[in-house]
């Protein structure tokens, strides 16, 4: 079997390639380089300049805000590995950590328990609270004379599940430690500004001190983004500028710089396919078709099974009414159905209902209370990001495989 599959790969990687280097393409790449995002880059450099020049004198706050592809992300990462290195030039105790809060479930228990477990090997998975963590956290850095720059992505998480006292915890525990109170530095990211007025009046006053709003890329802006990435990534004449610039116009509708460079990526995956030895618009026709703007498969990791088979429920539901939204009843009847398909027993509804509240915390479902229309008070819950049947046949694709996994019940239902 070994020599079998082994010919497949020799196979493949004997083809020619139009890339050069796909790493420059993923959507993990920091690039060196961030056009029209250097105003505020020198605007990060002017808040944190004190913890360069006077360590430990203060704290900073920062809110990163901005729509999906705008570079939210990596304008962190960037400015975050570039303190790094100048502190290090100064001989300067600095370390830059970047937590995903949707990854973490929103909950500040997990963020602040994946923060400790870089410092603390074999870190206890429970038997603290949050609060009891953070101030482990503040006493850490003190003992250590380390200053950490802590960036909290898709903040929404957070709030959507724990709330005003965790960013409110997350904010005053300095305040409150006689100790290391200039050790940490706190830089929040986060889509839409106005998702703040969930917060109550204590926890969104420490947020809106210094906020730096990215705005959408134009396709000017984009193609320049582009052609950065196809130095670094693409073999030289192997795609056009009228292909690069074509791919700027179509993501220029929303914006969405992660949306223009994946497809990039596959319309080099397309031609590599057909063995092309450049990319024609018909690859970068076929790579757009196969993206959905906004939806990208990585808001789908580390579900459970049990969170999929809720999910695949509300997608049937939606796409059979045509609606926005389905009702909880709605969802929980299409989830039983869903279950005796895949032969498992379905959960109660108290159950059901932390499974949907795990899905709105990584920004796939929106819920709602009912409003007119509606007999009785019930929890709507809609589906975000891609279309009720494209989330199906994705989700069915995926569950017949763990399906005939030997893994399926043992690594993968919850």
């Amino acid at each position: 079997m070994q020599g079998f599959v082994m010919g497949f790969l020799r196979e493949e990687l004997s083809k020619p390639s139009v890339f050069m280097d796909e790493t420059p393409l993923s959507l993990e790449y920091v690039p060196s380089r961030l056009p029209h995002r250097e105003k505020e880059l020198r605007f990060l450099a002017q808040l944190f300049r004190a913890q360069i020049q006077r360590p430990g004198s203060m704290s900073q706050r920062v809110l990163i805000a901005g729509d999906v592809g705008t570079g939210k992300t990596v304008l962190a990462k960037r400015f975050g590995l570039e303190l790094e290195e100048e502190t290090r030039a100064r001989s300067v105790n600095f370390k830059y950590m970047h937590v995903n809060c949707r990854e973490s479930r929103g909950s500040l228990f997990l963020v602040l328990k994946k923060i400790l477990s870089e410092f603390i090997p074999r870190f206890p998975p429970r038997g603290f609270s949050p609060e009891e963590l953070l101030s482990m956290l503040i006493r850490l850095l003190e003992k250590k004379k380390l200053h950490l720059m802590l960036a909290l992505d898709e903040l929404e998480s957070l709030i959507r599940v724990d709330g005003s006292p965790a960013i409110y915890n997350l904010t005053r525990i300095q305040e409150h430690e006689e100790q290391g109170s200039a050790k940490l530095s706190l830089m929040f990211i986060i889509r839409d500004l106005s998702y703040l007025s969930r917060l109550d009046k204590s926890a969104l006053s420490t947020m809106q001190q210094n906020v730096v709003k990215l705005e959408r890329y134009t396709a000017d802006q984009l193609e320049e983004i582009l052609k950065d990435r196809v130095k670094l990534s693409y073999k030289p004449d192997t795609i056009s500028d009228e292909s690069v610039r074509y791919i700027a116009e179509l993501a220029s509708k929303s914006g969405d710089a992660r949306y223009a460079i994946e497809v990039l990526w596959r319309a080099g995956k397309y031609a590599d396919a057909e063995e092309s030895a450049t990319v024609t618009m018909e690859h970068v026709r076929q790579a757009a078709s196969s993206i959905h703007p906004a939806f990208k498969e990585e808001h789908l990791r580390g579900l459970s099974i049990s969170e999929k088979l809720v999910l695949l429920a509300l997608s049937r539901v939606l796409k059979s009414s045509g609606g926005a939204y389905a009702t909880m009843g709605e969802v929980e009847d299409a989830y039983q159905v869903v279950c005796e398909e895949y032969g498992e027993t379905p959960r109660k509804h108290t159950q059901v209902w932390k499974y949907v509240r795990n899905l709105g915390a990584t920004g796939v479902v929106s819920t709602k209370r009912s409003g007119e229309g509606v007999k009785g008070k019930t929890t709507m819950v809609g589906l975000d990001l891609i279309p009720a049947a494209q989330m199906e046949k994705w989700l069915e694709s995926v569950l017949e495989t763990l399906k005939k996994s030997t893994y399926y019940k043992r690594a993968y239902f919850l």
